[in-house]
C-alpha cells in the first residue's frame, strides 16, 4: 500500500554478491557447455580419424596387392620364357607390355653386374634398372619396392631367375600414377569431409548442449532470484519491524522510570504502545499471508458470486473509518458474475478502498464502481487526492515501497497483496492518475455465465 515512510531500495551489496553468483553460474553453465561441444566434436574426430585410416589402409593394401599381383604375372612369364629358352639374349619377351593382365608394365633382365640382357637400347626408362632392387634380390631372391623414375611412381619388383647365363634378375616396373591419385582422392575426402563432419558435430552438440542445459540455466536462474527475494524480504520485514518495536521499546522504558505514577499520567505510552501492537500484528499477518501464497499454501475457493454485492459489503465495513477522516464513499455497482474466493475479494475491494481513504483530501470522495463488461468484470477505485508521480508508477504494486509523503497507517504491503489476489483469480491490476486529480486503480476479472450469484 502506499504508506509514509522514506524509500529503501534494499540492500546493495547482496545485489552485488547476486549479481557475482549469476554471473559465476553462468560462466560454469557456458564450460560445461563448451565441453559438451568439445566431447562431441572430438568424438565425431576420434571415430572418423580411426574410420578413414581403416578405409585408407585398406583400399592401399588393396592397390598394392592388385599391383603386386600383376608384376609377379609379368616375372612368372618371363621365368617361363627363361627356362625354355637356350639364348636369354635372343628374342626375349622384355619391354612394356599392352593388354592382358600384365599391360603397363615394363620388365627388363638384368645380370649381377647391372647389365641389361637383351637387345632394348632404346624405350628404356631412365632409372633402370634400379641397382639397389637388383642387389636386394641377389641378396634375398626377391625385392618390392616403391620408387620414382623421372618423378613418375613406380613400383618395382625385382626377382632371380635361373638362366644358361646363370642366375639373374628380372626387374619389373610398374606405373602408379593412377594408384596414387585414387589414394590422394581417398585422403581428400577423409580430410576435408572429416573436418565438415566435425564442425557439422560441432554445431549440432552445441544446439544440444543449449537445449540441454537450459533447464539447469533457468534452474540456478530461480533459486538465485528466490534467494534474492528472501534477502530482500527479510531486509525488508526488519526494516519495517524496527519502527514499531522502538516505539513500543521506548514505551515500555518510559513505564518502567514511572512504573509508580498514576495510569492516567502514563496513558500516551500505553496508547502507543497498542498502536504499534496493532501496527505489528496486521503487518505480521500480511507478511505470513504473502510468504503463504508463494509457497503456494494458500488455496482459493472457487464459488460463483457478484462482485457488485461483494464491493457493497466491503466498502460498508470502511464506512466509518472513512467518516473519520470526513471523507465519503460512494459504491455504485452493478450485477457483474465472476468466480472466486469470496473472502479474498473482499480483501482486495477493502485493500483498494481503504488506500483511497488514505489518500484522499478532508471532504473528499471515493468512488467505487462494478460494470459487467463482455468477458470481463471490472472494479475501478477512484479517491481525490494528489495522485500517484508519475515516476512511481511502476512502483505502486512493489512490496514496502513508500510514496515520499504518503499518509500514515498500514503495513506498505496491502498494494501487493491485492495484486496477488487479481493474478491467483485470472485477472490484472493497474493504476492511473485522474485528469481531474486523484489515483484509480482499475481491476478486470474474468466474468462467468453466472448472474445474480452471492458469495
Amino acid at each position: 500500500m502506499i504508506e509514509p515512510g522514506d524509500e529503501y531500495e534494499g540492500p546493495s551489496a547482496d545485489d552485488r554478491v547476486d549479481r557475482q553468483a549469476l554471473e559465476g553460474d553462468a560462466r560454469l553453465v557456458r564450460g560445461v557447455g563448451w565441453r559438451l561441444v568439445l566431447f562431441s566434436g572430438g568424438t565425431t574426430l576420434l571415430i572418423l580419424l580411426a574410420l578413414g585410416a581403416l578405409l585408407y589402409l585398406r583400399v592401399e593394401s588393396s592397390l598394392q596387392m592388385a599391383g603386386v599381383t600383376q608384376l609377379d604375372a609379368r616375372a612368372s612369364s618371363l621365368k617361363d620364357f627363361l627356362s625354355g629358352s637356350d639364348d636369354p639374349a635372343t628374342g626375349t619377351p622384355t619391354g612394356l607390355v599392352f593388354g592382358g593382365g600384365s599391360s603397363g608394365t615394363f620388365a627388363i633382365l638384368v645380370t649381377a653386374d647391372g647389365q641389361r640382357i637383351g637387345d632394348l637400347d632404346d624405350g628404356v626408362p631412365p632409372g633402370l634398372p634400379n641397382q639397389a632392387s637388383v642387389n636386394a634380390a641377389f641378396q634375398s631372391g626377391r625385392d618390392v619396392r616403391d620408387s620414382t623414375l623421372a618423378d613418375v611412381p613406380v613400383r618395382i619388383l625385382s626377382e632371380t631367375a635361373p638362366s644358361r647365363l646363370g642366375t639373374i634378375v628380372i626387374q619389373v616396373v610398374q606405373d602408379r600414377t593412377d594408384e596414387q591419385k585414387t589414394l590422394d582422392v581417398i585422403s581428400d575426402v577423409l580430410i576435408f569431409g572429416g573436418i565438415l563432419a566435425v564442425l557439422v558435430a560441432s554445431g549440432f552438440g552445441a544446439l544440444y548442449a543449449r537445449r540441454a542445459l537450459a533447464p539447469i540455466r533457468s534452474s540456478l536462474a530461480t533459486q538465485r532470484i528466490a534467494l534474492r527475494r528472501q534477502r530482500e524480504f527479510a531486509a525488508d520485514a526488519s526494516h519495517e519491524l524496527r519502527t514499531p518495536l522502538t516505539v513500543i521499546r521506548s514505551s515500555v522504558e518510559y513505564l518502567g522510570r514511572h512504573r509508580n505514577e498514576p495510569v492516567a499520567s502514563v496513558g500516551d505510552a500505553l496508547e502507543d504502545i497498542d498502536a504499534e501492537v496493532d501496527q505489528l500484528s496486521t503487518l505480521v499477518e500480511d507478511l505470513l499471508l504473502l510468504a503463504r501464497s508463494e509457497s503456494g499454501a494458500i488455496e482459493l475457493d472457487r464459488l460463483p458470486l457478484d462482485l457488485g454485492d461483494l464491493a457493497g459489503e466491503a466498502a460498508s465495513s470502511l464506512v466509518q473509518p472513512a467518516a473519520d477522516r470526513n471523507v465519503r464513499i460512494v459504491v455504485d455497482p452493478q450485477p457483474a458474475a465472476v468466480t472466486g474466493d469470496p473472502i479474498r475479494l473482499r480483501q482486495l475491494v477493502a485493500i483498494l478502498v481503504d488506500n483511497a481513504i488514505r489518500h484522499s483530501p478532508s471532504g473528499g470522495e471515493v468512488r467505487v464502481a462494478v460494470r459487467a463488461n463482455g468477458r470481463s468484470t471490472d472494479l475501478s477505485v477512484e479517491d481525490e487526492g494528489a495522485g500517484i508521480r508519475p515516476e512511481d508508477l511502476p512502483r505502486v504494486f512493489d512490496r514496502f515501497w513508500r510514496a515520499p509523503g504518503a499518509p500514515p497507517g498500514g503495513t506498505g504491503l496491502g498494494l501487493a497483496i491485492a495484486q496477488w489476489i487479481v493474478e491467483r483469480h485470472g485477472g490484472r491490476i493497474a493504476v492511473t492518475n485522474r485528469t481531474t486529480g486523484g489515483a484509480r486503480f482499475d481491476v478486470h476479472l474474468p466474468a462467468t455465465a453466472t448472474s445474480g450469484a452471492h458469495g
